[in-house]
């Protein structure tokens, strides 16, 4: 690998992965237990640095507010650090779990004004003729980073048991090649499961770098992540290039005539 490392563009936010942890546990905010919350933060801040990923301060400062979260709840009362200027009895869960249920509400409406508009687009006022449209493509959900990470997660420890049982020995791969080797595998079908794509994989370091190369093919918008159904089986697909723009079938002015000449 070296110092490669991949600019990838995460839009969403130390909220943002809070809220899919929860999802992903099916428990409602109120009932969450911040105290598993906050491990499995950690261990997401711990996967993005082993696959040398940028991760971004507010990352950081939620983690450490989780883990301090956490350090009260497992000290008895008497026994808890009061921070300056934190009210005596307040309670630091009640604080975060308010930004959580305010995030998610604009979020939701944010999704519910994306579909309005997505539904305006469908609208065809004044038609002159009764339009017949094909039947609607089931939704694609593109999979996010936090789907991704937590895909190669798993990937990453099934690989570290097998490494656990044999002797290792330094792989060396190259984010280049990787890249040409993803793009031998989607070429050969029109999809390509997320797992598929990590099958003979020899060591950990071999998943990372091909996983690199992955996020840099989804950055330069040449392959595309799919999840059916949250949280479901992540296929990968390439994108279409634009087609050119097409030939005209008339000759240009002036140009010779491409059919032979009719005898006198």
């Amino acid at each position: 690998m070296g110092d490669y490392k991949v600019k990838f563009e995460v839009f969403e936010g130390p909220l943002d992965l809070l809220l899919y942890l929860i999802k992903k546990e099916e428990v409602d905010i109120y009932q969450v237990n911040l105290t598993r919350l906050a491990e499995q933060f950690i261990e997401y801040i711990e996967t993005l640095r082993l696959l040398d990923l940028e991760v971004a301060g507010e990352f950081l400062v939620m983690a450490a507010t989780l883990m301090y979260i956490k350090s009260r709840e497992l000290l008895p009362k008497d026994q808890q650090v009061q921070l300056e200027g934190e009210d005596e009895g307040e309670d630091p869960r009640w604080e975060l779990i308010r930004q959580l249920v305010e995030y998610k509400k604009f979020k939701d409406a944010a999704a519910q004004l994306a579909e309005l508009e997505a539904r305006q687009e469908q609208v065809f006022p004044r038609a002159p003729v009764k339009l017949e449209f094909e039947s609607e493509p089931p939704r694609r959900l593109e999979a996010s980073i936090f789907d991704l990470v937590n895909a190669v997660s798993a990937i990453l420890q099934r690989v570290a048991q097998r490494e656990d049982q044999r002797d290792i020995f330094e792989d060396k791969w190259s984010v280049s090649e990787k890249i040409e080797f993803v793009l031998r595998q989607i070429s050969e079908r029109p999809q390509l499961r997320f797992s598929d794509l990590f099958q003979g994989v020899t060591s950990r370091a071999e998943v990372v770098v091909t996983f690199l190369a992955l996020l840099e093919l989804i950055r330069l918008k040449q392959l595309i992540a799919l999840q059916h159904e949250a949280f479901g089986e992540i296929y990968l697909q390439r994108i279409a290039p634009v087609d050119a723009e097409p030939v005209a079938a008339a000759a240009p002015a002036g140009a010779a005539n491409p059919l032979p000449a009719e005898p006198s």
